[in-house]
């Protein structure tokens, strides 16, 4: 996949990940989370954001389970389960074993034949950089454990 070279490099995290076709089902459950202010904010964050090939192979109906008004709650725990604190790009991330994420869980990292992984998704479209924070592609939607 290329970056799109209409994304002003100052653009902050949700107008970055808006301008990309790919994001846009993670882009709407920023803004049904409840998250868009936050993640506009000065940050910086990093986010792992799954493709929209990637939630297509949720289970029928799951994701528009999620989208209700009622389940935002769970739909912010599912997207701050993607967004960890601080500007982590590939490099920071090879020497990491954890990243706390923003929800307040943990999620493994690894590093397998140069490949980082987080929580088992791996970074497919990695350090797409925004004003505040970077943003890296991912191969699957990483689910938080229930509280």
């Amino acid at each position: 996949m290329s970056i799109s070279t209409s994304v002003p490099a100052a653009a902050n995290l949700v107008d970055t990940i808006a301008a990309h076709d790919a994001f846009r089902t993670f882009g709407k459950a920023i803004e049904r989370a409840g998250l868009a202010a936050t993640l506009r904010g000065t940050g910086p964050f990093t986010v792992f954001v799954p493709t929209d090939a990637v939630f297509s192979r949720l289970p029928a109906g799951e994701l528009d389970q999620l989208f209700r008004p009622e389940n935002k709650q769970a739909l912010a725990a599912l997207v701050n389960y993607h967004v960890i604190k601080g500007r982590n790009f590939v490099a920071d991330m090879r020497h990491m074993q954890t990243a706390r994420t923003v929800n307040g869980q943990s999620a493994p990292i690894s590093l397998t034949d140069q490949i980082v992984m987080i929580d088992g998704a791996k970074l497919t479209w990695p350090d797409i950089n925004a004003s505040n924070g970077v943003i890296h592609g991912i191969d699957k939607v990483n689910l938080p454990t229930a509280a």
